[in-house]
């Protein structure tokens, strides 16, 4: 696998950026800029990126192609699609997003996040998505989230079925998907059933922990890796068994420390493993 993180280092070029991250033992990473900026800088980046062996595993395109407001709706399904375009030409592993929600935060959950009419909406979204970009290289992901599609690793396979475009694929977090007392209490068996059903259809994983707080009623809270009762070095395992390429990215941490320290503690756990 290759550990990396899923965060933008300031940086005064793309030289010492891709230095930086190297520096860091980041192996994965994302795109730190978007489609609106010039190709003379995105190709810097990319050329960057090769000389210290870094992977562009994403490319950002977080917003709301399902919003009920029509101009956001337009704009998200633009925004998706040209940066669907830009992970295309940089050949980023994926252009990752959600499919979005029912309600005014898009990333919350809403009963209607369940409707078969919303569903017929994410659909479209994503077959419009492709259809505009036209990927040769990469592919749009989907990152699964705790209260909405695709909440399970069938649903993940439904979707990609109803889409029907070799287009789509699978983006990991299994923190996400920790969102009931059995996949908790039973992660392993619910990790190899994840990774049975989605083999060969992951892009890119990102990489968490997670514990279950002593509070009524069940309420799962994120960690930092390593500082939960996730089975991380199960989780690192199957990851690295599916493809030993596979970027495996920390996440949601607050500052240029912190990603620095996690980067350590994961290299220094995994070191000779994988």
């Amino acid at each position: 696998m290759r550990l990396g993180m899923n965060y933008g280092l300031e940086a005064a070029s793309p030289e010492a950026w891709a230095a930086e991250m190297e520096s860091c033992g980041v192996r994965a990473a994302s795109l730190p800029v978007d489609y609106h900026t010039d190709l003379r800088t995105i190709d810097a980046y990319v050329e960057a990126a090769k000389a210290h062996d870094i992977v562009i595993a994403e490319v950002g395109a977080w917003c709301n192609p399902v919003a009920k407001d029509e101009k956001e709706a337009a704009a998200a399904l633009e925004k998706c699609a040209e940066q669907l375009k830009l992970a295309d030409y940089v050949g980023a592993n994926c252009a990752c997003n959600i499919v979005g929600s029912a309600g005014p935060v898009w990333d919350a959950y809403y009963p209607e996040n369940y409707s078969e009419a919303f569903y017929a909406r994410i659909v479209e979204s994503i077959q419009t998505i492709i259809s505009r970009a036209n990927p040769k290289n990469s592919v749009y992901a989907i990152e699964p989230m705790p209260w909405m599609v695709p909440s399970s690793p069938d649903e993940y396979l439904q979707l990609i079925r109803d889409v029907g475009s070799d287009r789509l694929a699978v983006h990991l977090d299994m923190i996400n998907w920790i969102n009931g007392f059995e996949r908790y209490k039973n992660q392993r068996a619910f990790m190899d059933e994840v990774f049975e059903k989605l083999h060969g259809r992951i892009v890119s994983c990102h990489f968490k922990d997670c514990v279950l707080l002593n509070d009524l009623t069940f309420q799962v809270k994120e960690m930092p890796v390593g500082e939960g009762a996730f089975d991380i070095d199960y989780y690192a395992a199957k990851v690295n068994a599916e493809d030993p390429e596979l970027p495996l990215m920390i996440e949601h941490l607050h500052s240029k420390e912190e990603y620095v320290k996690s980067m350590k503690f994961i290299h220094d756990r995994y070191a000779g493993k994988f």
